[in-house]
């Protein structure tokens, strides 16, 4: 499932966000490159211990804590904590999939990743290129979206940020481990939650049917459900 969320971030903390970033201390992003994508990956990011990108992330993660698509989509259980990227003056990264298992100092265990996510930073017309091109059963998926806007996919998934010709782009990236690992199962879920939210609206919140559909959602998730 690849899902876009708009306004993550409004223009205002967008803004902030940008102004934080232009300050902060940026390093080679293959210093956290695998073996295999430290050939491939050509950008900058923020150390995960610098104290911008830290207090950053937090802020990424609180939001998406209280934002009922995300949470309906991802079923989160854990976060790796949320890095910060620039491409610019060619820079891009080669076709990978994110590693199946992620590490942090700041972490007590590892984190699975079942899903990741772009949140993007920069206005696209701001830069050229650096369409984040996702392999999905139907083809590749380039996205590209406003400042704010994020898009969360399959962890699993093949995919490269295109080169950038002109101008930089920035963006927070971040992985996560769902309360649900199955694919499939995580999709019908999230389904069934929209088509729930969406028949709420004009019913009685004691309406049998809308009942029947609540438990039915809870019931699949407590059966498949990992904590």
């Amino acid at each position: 499932m690849l899902l876009v969320m708009e306004n993550v971030l409004g223009a205002d903390e967008v803004q902030e966000f940008r102004a934080a970033l232009a300050e902060a201390p940026w390093i080679d992003g293959r210093a956290s490159a695998g073996t295999l994508s430290v050939s491939v990956k050509d950008n900058l990011q923020l150390d995960d211990r610098c104290g911008v990108a830290q207090r950053l992330g937090n802020r990424i993660l609180s939001l998406l804590g209280r934002h009922p698509l995300f949470i309906s989509a991802a079923l989160p259980n854990r976060f790796f904590p949320p890095r910060f990227n620039r491409y610019a003056g060619g820079g891009h990264y080669g076709a990978h999939v994110d590693g199946a298992l992620m590490y942090s100092d700041a972490l007590p265990q590892a984190v699975r990743s079942d899903l990741s996510a772009t949140l993007f930073l920069t206005d696209p017309a701001d830069y050229d290129g650096g369409e984040l091109a996702i392999e999905t059963p139907f083809g590749a998926q380039e996205v590209k979206l406003a400042a704010g806007d994020m898009v969360l996919y399959p962890s699993s998934s093949l995919h490269r940020v295109l080169p950038v010709t002109r101008g930089a782009r920035t963006s927070a990236i971040l992985w996560l481990q769902s309360m649900v690992r199955d694919a499939a199962q995580r999709a019908l879920l999230f389904d069934l939650d929209q088509s729930i939210q969406s028949l709420s609206g004009g019913r009685d919140p004691a309406d049998p049917d809308l009942l029947r559909l609540t438990g039915v959602y809870h019931n699949l998730l407590r059966a498949w459900a990992e904590t």
